[in-house]
């Protein structure tokens, strides 16, 4: 054990004696967060178990007993499932407010039980040659990056034990926050079914998107290596390379799907550090949940669903399998943590609709192309952060960029997808429960929770990111919404999501749909089974915008039908004057890629008329600063092209290195909310905003207002007078037209 932390986990047992839980929570705590050691981040939890126990915190004690119980020291496995037992014996609603007596006869929080388990650890510790981590294994339940190695390792492999990261204590909830708690039906009556061809027929067009998107892939991957080997002198290009790939990507794809839910669990162990939940510990946080999946399954004649549970702190589900006899549900700690029985109840009902509709074969496939993908480009972002030398870190900043647009576009393929089978689900989970208040509550406290997470980990982590496409609620949209939840209601920070007339437009390449919108359908149904709503979301026609503004900022779309229009009106005049043997222009009839050229010429044109309206000048202007987010961002009337020029100032978080070297994790924290930020530096830019990360700076840019709200860049100023000047305007221009 360090020596400096020894006295800190000795204060923490000495406390814990004492019967002072609240400083043993503290103080342990904090060792599980810094300590080093493994046998003393296991003494620490230990007794964490206790304190959590004796204040009163029954789910957090269960949560990391759960986690104990999954160590390798059969002492320490014994502990933990006796503390569950006796929790799961005591009546969980009621044992809040049972006094400190009560608790007492806790055989397994006995302080002599404790003492031993202690003793026999800090002697493991002392036979370990250099304090070496005993073979003893603690789930990691962080949301940063798991150890390289598989968590089914041998215990005999402790090189890649290096540190303990920190348990998730529960996430404290916004005082500010108001939930009515409105309550579900008793009796009710089904809406009416669904028709589920829609759904269908956008599966197989996902499938053939992204069946399309590989095969290019591949066929160019294919070209571009025989094409370096006739450049290269004395080699030859291989003739098998020339081959058509089609069928046997096919095949591939197929294959993938019919095995996915098997290569799925080896992928989410070995590179989320997943677990198998049994019904029993998912019992001990929502009784409901498991007679729902019961019901399910019996009302379809099968065992119930496999499920597992990720240790990390941020709310997420998802749901794989190809059909649904092999469906998997995998929730995170953070969910079961942060989410009441309900609630909970409410998401797995909501992973059960994508079995019962049949979706999840699509997006199991999509997993299983996409997680691979983006673990290369995590870990050439790795290996590119341990090079020296600018040649060489540009190579890796290069390939690394690849990687991502290949992993974007393997996702893009199932944005529509993943759009509308959740509002397919959210339909399913309100009819199976009963209880669409309950599901409200669930998707906004998942938005919150994963705000929460980014704040505490400053950064996106890659965990969120990489199951993004499969989780009920997106982590792009809960940035700004979770983080504003304690400083605006509901009820007008929703407003923007079923009010705006353009709204369906402006999510067109958002992997979710509108939290707001979909709430509002959760609430009306609520109505119709006469139960009070949680929120007064009444259903409204949509306000009106400008249409003038909205045409402004769609302007590079309309170009491509202009340039359609004005390639016919080219061909239209040619036959005239063909025929009037005025004159023929025979380059027209010969090479129709005056098509291509009108295209883009009327396109540019378009970019070049919204240029100013969407980058107005802000130099010598009062600008709105953080303090009027609120009332920016609450606006239902607003579109990006709204001219909200700010200077805001705040943290600058995201993650480091070059996993971060196209700008793709840039967030301003403030004192009222996380803000996305939007940055495009110059070519071979000696310093961007990326190398001020976990500093105090004063943003100016433009803030707009779309499905996601964010901030285009342009200048950053730090605390020591530095400028950072961003070519957004000219770059977005040219590389993105719509957000």
């Amino acid at each position: 054990m360090s020596s400096d932390a020894k006295p800190s986990l000795d204060a923490g047992l000495t406390a814990l004696k004492q019967r002072d839980y609240q400083t043993a929570k503290t103080i342990l705590e904090s060792v599980v967060t810094t300590e080093e050691n493994l046998q003393a981040a296991i003494q620490a939890q230990i007794g964490l178990v206790v304190a959590y126990a004796r204040t009163g915190d029954i789910r957090a004690a269960m949560t990391l007993s759960e986690i104990l119980a999954q160590s390798h020291n059969l002492q320490v496995k014994q502990w933990a499932e006796r503390s569950l037992e006796e929790l799961l014996k005591r009546n969980r609603r009621e044992i809040e407010s049972r006094n400190e007596h009560d608790a007492t006869g806790f055989v397994a929080f006995d302080d002599e039980v404790v003492e031993e388990i202690s003793r026999s650890l800090s002697e493991s510790s002392h036979t370990s040659n250099n304090n070496t981590p005993i073979q003893t294994e603690v789930v990691n339940t962080s949301s940063t990056s798991l150890p390289s190695s598989s968590p089914t390792n041998s215990d005999n492999d402790t090189s890649n034990v290096s540190k303990i990261v920190p348990f998730p204590t529960p996430l404290a909830k916004p005082l500010t926050i108001h939930w009515r708690q409105a309550g579900r039906a008793k009796n009710w009556k089904s809406q009416q079914q669904l028709n589920l061809i829609p759904l269908r027929l956008l599966s197989l067009g996902t499938f053939i998107a992204l069946f399309w998107v590989i095969r290019e892939l591949f066929v160019f991957t294919l070209a571009t290596i025989n094409n370096i080997l006739v450049w290269l002198p004395f080699l030859e290009p291989l003739q098998f390379l020339y081959t058509n790939p089609t069928n046997l990507l096919f095949i591939t794809l197929i294959a993938l799907t019919a095995l996915s839910p098997w290569l799925l669990d080896r992928l989410l162990t070995k590179f989320y550090g997943m677990r198998y939940l049994q019904k029993d510990a998912l019992d001990l946080h929502s009784q409901e949940a498991v007679r729902l999946l019961r019901r399910f399954s019996q009302q379809r004649g099968f065992e119930l669903p496999k499920l597992g549970i990720l240790p990390i702190t941020a709310p997420i589900a998802i749901a794989y399998g190809h059909i649904p006899r092999t469906t998997r549900i995998v929730v995170s700690q953070g969910l079961l943590l942060q989410l009441a029985e309900d609630e909970i109840a409410a998401i797995y009902a909501e992973q059960l609709a994508h079995a019962a509709h049949w979706d999840g074969a699509i997006m199991s496939l999509v997993l299983l192309v996409t997680i691979p993908t983006y673990r290369l480009y995590q870990q050439i972002s790795k290996w590119g952060n341990r090079t020296q030398g600018k040649f060489l870190n540009f190579l890796y900043i290069a390939l690394s960029s690849i990687v991502y647009g290949i992993w974007c576009l393997c996702t893009g393929t199932t944005i529509w997808l993943s759009q509308v089978r959740l509002y397919y689900a959210d339909r399913f989970a309100g009819d199976f429960t009963g209880n669409p208040n309950g599901l409200t509550r669930a998707l906004l406290k998942i938005a919150v929770g994963i705000a929460a997470d980014i704040q505490k980990q400053e950064e996106t982590s890659w965990q969120l990111e990489s199951l993004n496409i499969a989780a009920p609620v997106g982590s792009q949209q809960s940035i700004t919404l979770g983080s504003l939840a304690p400083h605006i209601a509901f009820e007008s920070l929703l407003m923007w999501d079923y009010l705006n007339p353009y709204r369906y437009w402006l999510t067109i390449n958002n992997t979710h749909p509108l939290i707001g919108d979909r709430i509002q359908k959760l609430l009306q149904i609520a109505r119709n089974w006469r139960i009070e709503p949680e929120f007064d979301i009444e259903p409204q026609h949509s306000i009106r915008v400008s249409k003038q503004s909205f045409y402004m900022q769609i302007a590079p779309f309309l170009g491509i039908p202009c340039g359609l229009i004005f390639a016919g009106v080219i061909g239209l005049g040619w036959q005239i004057l063909f025929a009037l043997k005025i004159l023929n222009l025979k380059w027209i009839y010969d090479d129709w890629n005056f098509v291509t050229g009108c295209i883009l010429i009327c396109y540019s044109i378009c970019l070049l008329i919204r240029i100013n309206p969407f980058f107005p000048e802000l130099k010598n202007c009062v600008l709105p600063t953080e303090e009027n987010l609120p009332q920016i961002l609450d606006n239902p009337a607003a579109i990006p092209i709204d001219r909200n020029g700010v200077c805001i100032s705040g943290k600058l978080i995201g993650r480091r290195g070059i996993s971060n070297s196209l700008g793709q994790d840039l967030i301003l924290q403030t004192n009222n909310a996380l803000i996305k930020l939007h940055h495009i530096s110059w070519l071979g830019q000696p310093q961007n905003p990326q190398d001020f990360i976990g500093r105090k700076v004063s943003v100016t840019g433009w803030l707009r207002r779309g499905a996601t709200p964010w901030l285009d860049i342009e200048s950053l100023k730090t605390q020591n007078g530095k400028i950072i000047n961003s070519s957004h305007p000219i770059w977005s221009t040219i590389v993105r037209s719509h957000q």
